[in-house]
């Protein structure tokens, strides 16, 4: 059995070639058929460029339009409606494909994904959800990393419950310590949000472990953080930043320091695995959490290995139905925990 994945083929950076050689390397080795979204012919003469008559199971959809990163999500997401975006998540919603996966605009991916698919009841702002890597080998869940720019308090009671619910049915932490991301554990340390959100939190029928620090993401302290978009992103790139500034630094160290050939190869195997727990291309994207259906963001940025991971991770969300049990929960307990009134910037109704 294949899972029908629908990939942005026009999303990244320096689209559409990651996105083909992405998908070629998850048809190649994962039970999948890719469908790539976006101009018919440009993907037709590149993907059989790739191929070279190699049979895979690769379709094309046709998209005439594609929404740029600088782009404005709210004009782009209404103005066009033929985007690869758009047409990749009606896909989703009409049950061709069990995800879709863009490396493109977060903003409107995130817009287009609640209007083309709709939120989930009691859901005013689907979150981004990363894990990141941890001290303690477990990753921590951090959300939002960048759908929602402005939070509000009742939004960040919201992702602390799609956030524990993620790692619990993905991650399978039994019972998911939560925090919320603040400039010190005191209650009554951080701003006008984060001092509006902590009772909310601690009302929620989960472990909340009060307010976490910056340092908090990495020591395994916490399984889910939360906090809003702004701060997440700049959480997540700062992160990244550091990341990348300490391979450098240790793989020139490495270079200048080890001389012993059988030392140069045991340093060389924890460098490189140093440097795949640090990578992003690795985690594969982002689920966005608290839309009817599966749909995983990635980096501008994303290279092929990056694309073929957000694959990856759009069918292990399929093939395990955790969207479906997250939807099922969350409708339960939202019910019964989360406000239920309709907020002013609440979700739009699923359209055409």
């Amino acid at each position: 059995m294949l899972y029908n994945i629908a990939l942005d083929a026009v999303g990244s950076d320096k689209a559409p070639e990651p996105e083909i050689r992405g998908a070629i390397l998850a048809c190649r080795s994962l039970p999948v058929r890719v469908h790539l979204v976006g101009p018919e012919a440009e993907l037709h003469d590149l993907l059989d460029e790739h191929l070279e008559n190699e049979e895979l199971p690769i379709v094309i959809h046709h998209a005439s339009e594609r929404i740029g990163m600088d782009e404005k999500a709210a004009h782009a997401v209404r103005s066009k409606r033929d985007s690869s975006m758009r047409v990749g998540l009606k896909l989703v919603r009409e049950g061709k494909a069990a995800g879709f996966v863009t490396a493109g605009n977060t903003g409107a991916a995130m817009a287009t994904a609640k209007m083309v698919l709709g939120a989930l009841p009691g859901v005013d702002r689907p979150a981004l959800a990363t894990p990141m890597p941890t001290s303690k080998g477990n990753p921590c869940v951090l959300l939002d990393v960048g759908a929602n720019v402005d939070c509000k308090a009742y939004n960040l009671e919201q992702f602390a419950v799609m956030g524990e619910m993620y790692a619990r049915s993905v991650l399978k932490i039994r019972e998911p310590r939560v925090g919320l991301l603040s400039i010190g554990e005191e209650e009554t340390k951080g701003n006008e949000l984060t001092r509006e959100a902590l009772p909310l939190l601690k009302a929620l029928p989960i472990h909340f472990i009060g307010n976490v620090e910056g340092r908090d993401i990495f020591n395994g302290q916490a399984d889910v953080i939360v906090c809003d978009g702004f701060v997440g992103n700049v959480a997540l790139k700062t992160s990244e930043g550091v990341g990348r500034f300490v391979r450098e630094v240790l793989r020139a160290s490495l270079t200048r320091t080890v001389t012993a050939q059988v030392g140069a190869l045991l340093s060389r195997r924890a460098f490189n695995d140093f440097r795949r727990r640090l990578d992003y291309t690795e985690y594969g994207g982002a689920p966005l959490l608290g839309v009817r259906g599966i749909c995983i963001i990635g980096h501008g940025s994303s290279n092929d290995n990056a694309i073929y991971n957000g694959i990856r991770v759009a069918y292990e969300f399929a093939r395990a139905g955790t969207n479906e049990r997250i939807e099922q929960e969350f409708t339960t307990r939202s019910r019964r925990h989360v406000h239920s009134v309709r907020h002013p910037d609440g979700p739009d109704a699923t359209v055409q």
